[in-house]
């Protein structure tokens, strides 16, 4: 139903019916969240609708799920060169090239920025009517279901081969398909001997669980491991292993941790907050993590690289934490320009009691405004 909506509202666009659009999208934002598509459709009805300093909004929040797409970053880069910001627009078509170097609207863009240098000339090629060259094009429709489905089925039946057959061999996955499940759980569901076996009693433990608070953690954890949302399972999991449950239960945990896959930028479905995190850490023991900030002291060795991660200061007013990273390989860090960085959650012990400190894993790192009033 939410791609439905997504779709027509791109048919809309299309069609150059922005304001049809926009309201079809913010009648239903809350079931966007963490939606590049959703906002990045909603800036660009506004972009085009002359809407900017929405549209820059709507960018920003999709720069935040997509930090380094190039469509989002010429929306913004645009908006810049409206504003008059040439060398903050500069920065971003610069970094646009660098993830494309064949990208033909930010090279079209620095030529017309040489071309007219100064916010007084850009503003007067603005006023000419050709600024909508600079704007990123609207997603192309995906293909047809229907269509697609049609020609996945007749190319099994000319194969003398039943779809079904492909799709539980992992050849061909049908649209709309139930989403594949993971590999067989059977090893890591609670026996009855597990479930009955004697609470821990003696040792320090950071929670204390009733037995069917045990028995309900473990199975929220494996639905949710079922499903492919693996850092919200680690923390029920985690919290198994913090506590007081029967041992048996504790190695299930361990052997159903170890099935978890390391994520991506894009393939990363939960988000967890500094804010949370830090509440309680052991909670969060492993989980991954993206977020944005600035680095501090950085240090860059043959094969590694560590700096104090300043949480939530990419826009330099609200420094949420303070976290060191390490990285086991070296990466160019640039202090003076935010950064957003995936990696794994660790807590350590310190005097003030438990704290947190992070594995790299990758790093985005682009041109983003300090001030948001500062475009609109």
């Amino acid at each position: 139903m939410k791609s439905d909506l997504l779709m027509r509202a791109l048919t809309f666009a299309r069609r150059r019916r922005y304001g049809e659009a926009i309201k079809l999208l913010e009648h239903d934002d809350s079931h966007y969240y963490n939606s590049f598509l959703y906002y990045f459709l909603l800036a660009q009805c506004h972009l085009y609708s002359g809407v900017y300093g929405v549209a820059f909004q709507y960018f920003e929040n999709a720069r935040k799920i997509k930090m380094r797409d190039p469509q989002a970053l010429l929306g913004m880069a645009a908006l810049y060169l409206n504003h008059g910001d040439t060398d903050r627009a500069v920065d971003l078509y610069l970094e646009i090239l660098d993830i494309d170097e064949k990208n033909h609207i930010a090279k079209r863009a620095l030529k017309i920025v040489r071309k007219y240098p100064g916010p007084q000339n850009i503003s007067s090629w603005i006023e000419r009517g050709k600024f909508y060259k600079l704007f990123p094009p609207l997603p192309k429709p995906p293909p047809q279901p229907a269509k697609t489905a049609l020609t996945i089925i007749s190319a099994c039946v000319m194969l003398g081969l039943a779809g079904g057959i492909l799709v539980r061999m992992g050849i061909v996955n049908l649209p709309f398909a139930e989403e594949n499940k993971r590999r067989d759980l059977s090893d890591v569901i609670l026996a009855k001997e597990d479930r009955e076996a004697p609470m821990q009693t003696e040792g320090s433990f950071n929670y204390v669980l009733t037995r069917e608070k045990v028995t309900e953690n473990y199975n929220e954890a494996r639905r949710l491991f079922a499903s492919y949302h693996d850092e919200p399972a680690k923390v029920h999991l985690n919290r198994i292993l913090e506590s007081n449950s029967p041992e048996p239960v504790k190695n299930k945990a361990r052997l159903l941790l170890s099935y978890m896959e390391t994520p991506g930028f894009d393939t990363l479905k939960d988000r967890f907050s500094y804010a949370e995190v830090i509440k309680e850490p052991v909670l969060y023991r492993n989980c991954h993590v993206i977020w944005r900030g600035m680095a501090g002291n950085v240090v860059r060795e043959q094969a590694h690289t560590s700096f104090d991660f300043l949480v939530g200061y990419d826009t330099r007013r609200n420094l949420e934490g303070i976290v060191r990273v390490d990285f086991d390989f070296a990466i160019p860090v640039n202090p003076e320009r935010p950064v957003e960085i995936l990696g794994r959650l660790i807590p350590i012990s310190t005097e003030k009691g438990i704290d947190i400190r992070i594995q790299g894993i990758a790093l985005n790192q682009a041109g983003v405004p300090e001030n948001r009033q500062e475009a609109k």
